[in-house]
């Protein structure tokens, strides 16, 4: 059985800066985390006419209403930050360290625009 070493999650060990990955992960939070929900949230529940179309979030919403879609988003941001950290620290892979944060900044973006084309 291997033990993990507590110095793990350093950033002074590898030769990424907190700096990057705080303005990374904003741009996800900004994008994915407020746009794409509060988007989401007012297309689906305000308008009439609209229903996601993404079928793992319909089922959550279905089966759990708000709660539920919230949930979802919040596991993905965290299970993206742990492969962010986790692997990019102890891999010091700048792909799998900053790959996350910004994939999920498009995704949101992407979707944030998309919402409000249907929106207006």
């Amino acid at each position: 059985m291997s033990t993990v070493d507590a110095e793990w999650g350093r950033f002074e060990e590898v030769s990424f800066t907190a700096g990057g990955f705080t303005r990374a992960w904003l741009v996800a939070l900004a994008a994915y985390g407020v746009g794409d929900v509060v988007t989401t949230i007012a297309l689906v529940w305000f308008s009439p006419f609209h229903v996601e179309a993404n079928p793992i979030i319909a089922a959550a919403i279905s089966a759990f209403g708000g709660g539920g879609f919230l949930a979802l988003k919040l596991l993905v941001l965290y299970g993206c930050l742990a492969i962010s950290l986790w692997g990019g620290l102890a891999d010091e892979d700048p792909v799998i360290f900053y790959g996350p944060p910004l994939v999920l900044g498009a995704m949101g973006l992407f979707a944030t625009v998309h919402n409000l084309s249907l929106l207006l």
